[in-house]
């Protein structure tokens, strides 16, 4: 992880120790960072997973190969790997991956489409099998370690690790989840933009985990965007042990299903966030918050356009309060706009109402709200009932500094 620990930074929270999910880490050395980089996770047998994964067609061989074993429905471990993606590297990266795989199954004795692997780092090197063989064997003997440290492994420019954890009652069981995450650049709205792993003692059928995590991805994972580029490595995943003794949850109508999943969403909506405040050289944590589109999904995309804007993102670093960039970002959305209808709004204060000026407006408040590190954005289309909530961070310095020389 970096030295510099982000302004926005939030504590590494106490997560629960989960029944049937022990990680260890280990120094692998795919990089040389004298630090930790591998992270290996053994589950209990009968473990349901459920993932969700990058959109980007030069994805890793890993997320090939999570994608097609997400579908078995069952996990029984996961290794992730931090320095090299593993990306764009042809069979031989593949055949680094199956290595991994095979060398984890035989030794907890399963069928190697349960082990699922990550990597996360620099796009073009093949992970190297003789380091990727004795990290492992290392991992498979290592004492157990905290949450924390499994968070801090798997990180790479973050610099800070990142935890969530939730309860919900189930009956009279009350289940925990316990989750990590790292992402802090290449971090856009299209499917998991990360990686992030979600460990749950609850009993869940492996479709209706894979319903409830696409359903949080969609409001929470896909609503973050740091600088609109998808990793070909972006993968969550949801293991469920079901140690906690509850009835196994089958769909919607079953008891507790809803509590089970609005903790789901609360889990994955604060890691998101935590990406976002993550976001390499951000000083400020940014809510676009878009009402009046004709439709929930034009206001998703409106809202992704402002905070996709390099000229919005370096306008509140600056502390600037330029509505009219908030103006232009709109109108190259793509999505219907009126301009005589549009609202325009900072940090509860309304700047420009139906396509004018406020006669009113005083920018004294507003000029204080963008002093904070917490940043609200409001626009209203004056349209329809379409709302939707994005969350971004500011384009500062940092940023150029960090991705000038990522590979050094």
């Amino acid at each position: 992880m970096s030295d510099t620990v982000s302004p926005l930074a939030r504590p590494f929270p106490n997560l629960p120790a989960i029944a049937g999910v022990t990680p260890h880490v280990v120094r692998a050395g795919y990089k040389d960072w004298g630090r930790c980089d591998l992270t290996y996770v053994e589950l209990a047998e009968g473990t349901a997973v459920a993932g969700v994964f990058t959109r980007n067609v030069c994805c890793s061989s890993e997320v090939e190969l999570g994608r097609a074993n997400v579908a078995g429905g069952t996990a029984r471990a996961l290794v992730v790997n931090a320095g090299n993606s593993n990306a764009f590297t042809g069979y031989r990266g593949r055949e680094a991956v199956e290595q991994i795989m095979d060398q984890v199954a035989t030794h907890i004795g399963c069928a190697r489409e349960q082990v699922f692997v990550s990597s996360t780092g620099v796009i073009g090197v093949p992970l190297p099998k003789d380091k990727a063989r004795e990290g492992v064997a290392a991992a498979l003997s290592a004492a157990p370690c905290s949450w924390e440290q499994a968070a801090e492994t798997i990180s790479t420019t973050d610099t800070f690790a990142k935890g969530a954890t939730a309860t919900a009652m189930i009956g009279d069981t009350r289940i925990t989840i316990s989750a990590i995450i790292k992402g802090s650049g290449m971090i856009a709205p299209d499917m998991a933009t990360m990686l992030g792993y979600l460990f749950t003692d609850a009993a869940v059928e492996p479709a209706f985990l894979q319903e409830c995590l696409s359903a949080a991805n969609r409001r929470t994972f896909s609503c973050i965007t740091v600088d609109s580029d998808t990793s070909t490595s972006d993968t969550v995943l949801a293991f469920a042990t079901g140690k906690a003794g509850n009835a196994p949850l089958a769909s919607f109508d079953s008891p507790g299903a809803d509590a089970f999943a609005a903790a789901i969403d609360d889990v994955c909506r604060q890691l998101s966030h935590l990406v976002v405040r993550d976001g390499e050289g951000a000083s400020k944590f940014i809510a676009v918050s878009v009402t009046g589109a004709v439709s929930d999904e034009s206001a998703h995309r409106v809202g992704l356009a402002i905070a996709n804007s390099p000229l919005v993102k370096t306008a509140i670093a600056g502390e600037d309060a330029n509505w009219g960039r908030v103006v232009m970002a709109v109108g190259k959305a793509g999505e219907p706009a009126d301009r005589d209808r549009l609202s325009i709004g900072f940090g509860g204060v309304w700047c420009a109402r139906e396509g004018l000026p406020l006669a009113d407006y005083d920018e004294a408040p507003v000029a204080a709200h963008l002093k904070g590190q917490d940043i609200d954005i409001a626009v209203d289309l004056g349209l329809g009932d379409g709302r939707a909530t994005v969350w971004t961070c500011d384009l500062t310095h940092g940023y150029i500094s960090i991705n000038a020389d990522y590979r050094s």
